[in-house]
């Protein structure tokens, strides 16, 4: 604790001069001084580490999060620890003039001590394919690069209008997702898998449920009658351990093993998404 403590004083000590910059609202309302130029960057959130390497700043990142995939590139950076508690130490020694990441989920902690040492957090909160394209934005100005962000926003944009203009009154293969099997969880309203599916042409059979990751009965799933399932490749979830499980064997598309597999980057609120909302069209409507 006590070489914390010290290293928060140093790093406030020395990143002190660079924070003759700018004021920025990040998205959760906090007013940021961010420096005019970041170059020291790190990213504590994979999809942070993305949205940033899209941006073309990767040279300027000097450290990632832990369950970075994408790209591949970033893998070379050094990582500040896992996602919820990432190390305040190896962060300091790291001297970063600006640390991004996303909205907690639980307290505050981490974003109070940098604040302490004098070290800008900015957080984004992406929500949805608007909200992939909002915190890039966001990112884009916390990193004085607007112009750059505006670009790979109207070239996503594109994409995924595309993809809207080819499937447009095509039939929609009605989709269950299994995030996991005990207890039964799956993709609700809000989340961010639901909108994805929909996008490529398709539609979540739990598309009306309220919560973001609800859990539901056997009952529900064989009630609602998916056309197929929608699984993630190489996951644990798969046709296989499905069958084994009761109640599972009875679903007609299992019976018919009628499945849509998709890789990871699905689950990344991030420029990468929008590779997996390609990949889906395509098999939805081939």
């Amino acid at each position: 604790m006590k070489r914390i403590l010290s290293l928060l004083w140093l790093t406030a000590m020395l990143a002190a001069p660079c924070f003759a910059g700018r004021t920025l609202t990040d998205e959760m309302g906090r007013k940021v001084v961010v420096p005019d130029h970041p170059h020291r960057v790190i990213c504590l959130m994979p999809t942070v580490t993305d949205t940033v390497f899209a941006l073309g700043a990767s040279d300027d990142v000097v450290g990632i999060s832990d369950y970075t995939k994408y790209p591949a590139a970033a893998l070379t950076k050094p990582s500040v620890g896992d996602l919820i508690k990432p190390s305040i130490e190896t962060i300091l020694s790291l001297h970063p003039d600006l640390v991004i990441g996303t909205q907690p989920k639980g307290p505050m902690e981490v974003t109070d001590q940098l604040e302490r040492a004098g070290i800008p957090i900015f957080l984004v909160s992406p929500h949805g394919i608007a909200g992939i394209f909002r915190s890039i934005e966001s990112v884009g100005m916390a990193l004085n690069r607007t112009p750059q962000a505006d670009a790979l926003i109207y070239r996503l944009q594109q994409r995924v209008d595309a993809v809207r203009t080819r499937t447009k009154g095509l039939p929609a293969p009605r989709i269950f997702m299994p995030i996991w099997y005990d207890p039964i969880t799956t993709i609700g309203k809000n989340a961010f898998i639901t909108e994805v599916i929909e996008a490529a042409g398709g539609r979540s059979v739990t598309d009306d449920l309220s919560t973001e990751w609800p859990q539901i009965s056997m009952e529900v799933v064989l009630e609602r009658a998916p056309d197929a399932l929608l699984l993630v490749r190489g996951g644990k979830t798969t046709l296989k351990v499905l069958q084994d499980r009761p109640g599972w064997s009875s679903m007609t598309a299992i019976k018919a093993h009628r499945a849509y597999y998709v890789d990871d980057r699905i689950n990344f609120a991030s420029p990468v998404a929008i590779d997996a909302l390609e990949d889906l069209a395509k098999q939805f409507h081939p």
